[in-house]
């Protein structure tokens, strides 16, 4: 066989082959472009719970002339606050600042000191129905200071506001899917991706420096409200 022969062999060889690679691809390209039909779609979930826990930020600032006499009447008082505060049980009870600053006049360019500031503050959590009464006692045994008071739901509560809140989101998201897919006449198949941002509580309220204080006959009320746990759930769908 000559070489002419066996060129013109090679190539009808290829061309055969190519024939068939390429018509055995065509559907195995269509299998694949079928199974790429998805539709993403994202559903929100918010709960409202009630808050029940009041967090308090209060202390003691005293002010004088000498540094040693000022902070050892801010630990006096502070003692006394925080005894008070163990007493009533209270919980996650814990300090969150001491200070100690000088206090300058200036006149005529010139500073002077005058004096120092000294405070010690502490925060906690409580039963919302508790606070007022807690505040007025905390003022009796020397609290000169209440910085805020936010609101909060129990743990337990907001465990159960997070799983109620992905399940939300999750039905919003199909019932969006649904929804587009009948109006171009498709069906939903199967679920192939799921996404899910962790169900957390927004930021805690605190209301700084409300003046809660009032006389002890007079006991501060104190109200809650309400607490949102918000869920998103991202949903890949094949239709």
């Amino acid at each position: 066989m000559t070489n002419k022969h066996i060129f013109s062999a090679l190539a009808a060889l290829f061309m055969a082959v190519g024939a068939v690679s390429f018509g055995a691809l065509q559907p195995v390209a269509a299998q694949e472009q079928q199974r790429t039909r998805s539709l993403m779609v994202s559903g929100q979930g918010i709960v409202s719970i009630p808050t029940s826990l009041a967090r308090v930020s209060l202390g003691v600032e005293i002010q004088g002339k000498n540094a040693k006499e000022v902070q050892e009447e801010v630990a006096r008082k502070s003692s006394a606050v925080v005894q008070l505060l163990r007493s009533q049980n209270v919980d996650k009870l814990e300090t969150t600042g001491i200070r100690l600053n000088p206090v300058y006049d200036y006149q005529n360019n010139q500073q002077r000191l005058t004096g120092y500031i000294g405070t010690n503050t502490v925060s906690f959590r409580v039963a919302t129905e508790k606070a007022g009464d807690i505040l007025d006692a905390a003022v009796n045994a020397g609290a000169t200071r209440i910085d805020g008071i936010g609101f909060v739901a129990t743990d337990e509560a907001i465990a159960a506001a997070r799983q109620q809140a992905l399940r939300v989101a999750t039905n919003d998201a199909l019932q969006q899917a649904d929804t587009v897919l009948a109006a171009l006449n498709l069906t939903r198949r199967e679920i192939i991706n799921i996404q899910v941002n962790a169900a957390t509580p927004p930021p805690e309220q605190f209301y700084e420096k409300a003046g809660f204080a009032r006389s002890a006959a007079d006991s501060t009320p104190v109200i809650g409200g309400e607490q949102q746990i918000q869920a998103n759930v991202s949903l890949e769908i094949k239709y």
